[in-house]
């Protein structure tokens, strides 16, 4: 990404320290060096904030970044979340389709192995959420969305915020669902 040079070369063309700039911009000094070393992103109103104090539009301060960042979130998506995903969804199946026959006929050891398989399951979904936080795509979205006239409204976020919860509970109940009709429909046809 570009970004990290423009501000430092913005930030040099005023003559200005990273102490003082992270003072403009509410930050630390660590922030702004890991911002000008492309270490990590700003958010979108450190931009504007970065813009302002450079008498820069956004779009000259971001210039060449859009593109970059689109790239990002779409490399990011197709490689984390869908691979993953689909990973984690073969996973579930097997954990649930596994789980009568384990438990019936395998006694404790049947135990084990599905103990195994959930701790797998688990550890997948942590990875995935991994992933999420390491390219901070929530960051990248709302700069690509402001950069199209666009961005999130404080109650979108707090909306989009506040599903994750009950999407966690409903996916729990859901599989707890599908794993009783599998029991009962494989101790009809098994048992």
């Amino acid at each position: 990404m570009e970004l990290g040079n423009r501000i430092k070369k913005f930030r040099e063309k005023i003559n200005m320290s990273q102490e003082e700039l992270a003072d403009k911009v509410y930050t630390s000094r660590q922030t702004i060096s890991n911002w000008e070393n492309d270490k990590t992103y700003p958010d979108i109103n450190s931009l504007k904030l970065l813009s302002n104090i450079f008498d820069v539009s956004l779009d000259n301060l971001i210039e060449g970044d859009i593109e970059n960042m689109k790239k990002t979130i779409s490399e990011s998506d197709r490689k984390g979340f869908v691979g993953l995903s689909r990973i984690y969804t073969i996973e579930l199946i097997a954990m649930v389709i596994s789980a009568y026959p384990l438990l019936k006929y395998a006694g404790v050891i049947g135990i084990a192995i599905w103990i195994l398989f959930t701790i797998i399951t688990i550890i997948t979904a942590f990875e995935i959420e991994k992933i999420k936080k390491e390219y901070n795509i929530q960051t990248y979205k709302e700069i690509v969305a402001f950069y199209n006239n666009k961005s999130l409204t404080r109650d979108e976020k707090i909306e989009e915020k506040a599903k994750i919860p009950y999407q966690r509970f409903l996916l729990s109940i859901l599989s707890a669902i599908i794993a009783i009709i599998v029991f009962v429909l494989l101790e009809v046809l098994i048992g």
